[in-house]
């Protein structure tokens, strides 16, 4: 009896593909692609700081402060029974003029009649209205805005989201409202850092 020839099976057999096949030129272009891709990332695009910034030291804050107020900085306010402007001199120890952007006040516009003592009180004429030129009318964005291209305003917010995008600034200090009274977080001292 004879040996009986055994054959391979289809699947153990490695097939080779042709070195000009079309889906191996695909695949060149796509890692072409990706390494573009993170040489672009790798390169870090650092915005130029402000002049007005010694270090982490803002010195174009100084009194009167100029102070960006929120919508639900407004209603917290009326609901701790805390006067606006009053209660920003008792913090800051210094003349301070809340400021308050078109934004903020068309927001509190759009919140309707229960927030119509708020509305009230942002049309105080010791508020100083600052005009938006942005499309839109999200105030979050507006405010965040307005403090990276003018380094000469506080932040007075409760939103934590906010707080939490004022933070990543350097040299704007925010102001907010806990047990009773207003607080304000980051503001440097008088002179100049050593």
């Amino acid at each position: 009896m004879g040996k009986r020839k055994q054959t391979k099976k289809f699947a153990l057999v490695k097939r080779m593909l042709n070195p000009s096949d079309q889906r191996l030129k695909e695949n060149q272009v796509k890692e072409a692609a990706k390494k573009k891709a993170a040489e672009e990332k790798a390169v870090k695009h650092v915005t130029p700081a402000a002049s007005s910034m010694f270090f982490q030291h803002n010195t174009a804050l100084g009194p009167p402060y100029r102070v960006l107020v929120d919508t639900n900085f407004i209603n917290f306010s009326l609901q701790n029974k805390i006067e606006l402007v009053q209660g920003m001199m008792d913090c800051l120890y210094a003349k301070s003029i809340p400021c308050i952007t078109q934004c903020v006040l068309a927001e509190l516009e759009k919140l309707g009649p229960k927030y119509r003592i708020a509305l009230r009180v942002a049309r105080d004429p010791r508020f100083e209205r600052l005009p938006c030129t942005h499309k839109g009318t999200y105030a979050d964005d507006c405010i965040i805005d307005r403090i990276n291209t003018h380094k000469c305003y506080m932040v007075a917010t409760c939103d934590r989201e906010l707080r939490r995008r004022v933070r990543k600034v350097p040299g704007i200090p925010l102001m907010y409202i806990a047990q009773h009274q207003y607080r304000v977080e980051r503001l440097p001292d008088g002179g100049m850092p050593s």
